[in-house]
């Protein structure tokens, strides 16, 4: 073996281990970035849900904020935090592997949450029976997902 073939083999292979390296990274910060993007869902919802309840005081201001928030996390194009191998068998993630073979699917079911964020904007402002009229829609969105493409916690 010449001296540039093991040279060439060498490089070879360092690009490939860098490629998998680089890999492995995307996955982590894309799983990162959807968790991210799941806290500000469930941070808005909260706010909301405890206004619904009576937990807090209404606040006109303070809901149409939590609704925008809603709306805008919602609307984000999250296709590139679900690349292929970021499901359950892979560190730090409850999503199931078969969301990506039925993504027509989740993408409807993510085109209901929109419609129902969409409602919650329009409603949050208006009083707390305008949030607790839209408030199951949204959360029934997220549970039909979470029920269809998400591992229960061990």
């Amino acid at each position: 073996m010449t001296r540039f073939t093991k040279l060439t083999a060498a490089a070879l292979g360092l690009t490939l281990l860098g490629g998998a390296a680089f890999a492995d990274g995307h996955i982590d910060a894309a799983i990162k970035a959807r968790q991210a993007q799941m806290q500000l869902y469930g941070f808005n919802l909260g706010v909301l849900g405890a206004m619904a309840k009576g937990d807090v005081d209404y606040d006109a201001a303070t809901a149409s904020a939590a609704a925008d928030n809603l709306l805008a996390a919602a609307t984000l194009n999250a296709s590139i935090m679900w690349p292929q191998g970021s499901d359950s068998g892979a560190a730090k993630s409850r999503a199931k592997a078969d969301m990506w073979s039925n993504y027509p699917d989740v993408q409807a079911k993510g085109m209901a949450l929109v419609e129902a964020a969409t409602a919650m904007q329009a409603a949050a402002g208006g009083g707390v029976e305008g949030i607790r009229g839209a408030i199951g829609a949204v959360g029934g969105a997220c549970g039909a997902c979470h029920k269809a493409y998400r591992e229960p916690s061990s």
